[in-house]
């Protein structure tokens, strides 16, 4: 199924959001500071994929 313009929008909206979340979890992976970053960021990620994903399926 073809994607509308808002849905792309949305998707390139959680697909910048999803990069800098993993460039926060690659940095606290190699500086754990906070030990609730790591899983904190990981969640998130996932959320985002999560979401392009429905967004896609929709």
């Amino acid at each position: 199924m073809a994607l509308n313009k808002k849905q792309k929008k949305q998707i390139e909206a959680l697909k910048n959001k999803m990069q800098k979340a993993q460039t926060l979890l690659s940095a606290a992976k190699n500086q754990p500071d906070d030990p609730a970053d790591v899983p904190r960021l990981e969640k998130e990620v996932a959320g985002y994929q999560a979401e392009i994903e429905k967004i896609k399926n929709a």
